[in-house]
């Protein structure tokens, strides 16, 4: 078994997929099931399939993120180059943070329009895509 993607329910779709693509997604299809609800589903470009699914569901009302879901993390080669360009798209990156000490993965968080948090990570030199088992050796 694999994970194939993370599915989160927007309140805008088109402020949503403004912020998301300023992220860097790109959007591979839609589908539109009835009832004015849309499914937009994005990948990375480097990424060989899809890893996000924005769901827009007008009658569910607003989106409540509530307290159960954390965040979303991604992976980024620069991270400094990465904030540069987001914060020129018009999104605003937190500072960077060193939550492993300064040889550990250097860390940015944003929020996007419905409040969902998303962990930007760039790991140090010769570390794994990822965490691993290694990790906790």
């Amino acid at each position: 078994m694999k994970t194939l993607f993370v599915s989160y329910r927007v309140t805008d779709l088109d402020r949503s997929l403004a912020f998301y693509t300023a992220l860097g997604y790109v959007q591979l299809g839609q589908v539109e099931p009835g009832d004015g609800t849309r499914l937009v589903i994005l990948k990375f470009p480097g990424e060989p399939a899809a890893s996000l699914e924005l769901v827009h569901r007008p009658a569910g009302g607003r989106v409540d993120v509530g307290s159960g879901f954390d965040h979303l993390a991604i992976q980024v080669e620069a991270l400094p180059a990465a904030l540069e360009r987001l914060t020129a798209a018009g999104l605003e990156p937190e500072p960077v943070q060193y939550p492993g000490g300064p040889d550990g993965p250097q860390t940015s968080w944003l929020t996007d329009p419905d409040g969902y948090r998303i962990e930007l990570v760039q790991w140090p030199a010769g570390h794994a895509d990822g965490i691993t088992e290694a990790d906790f050796a």
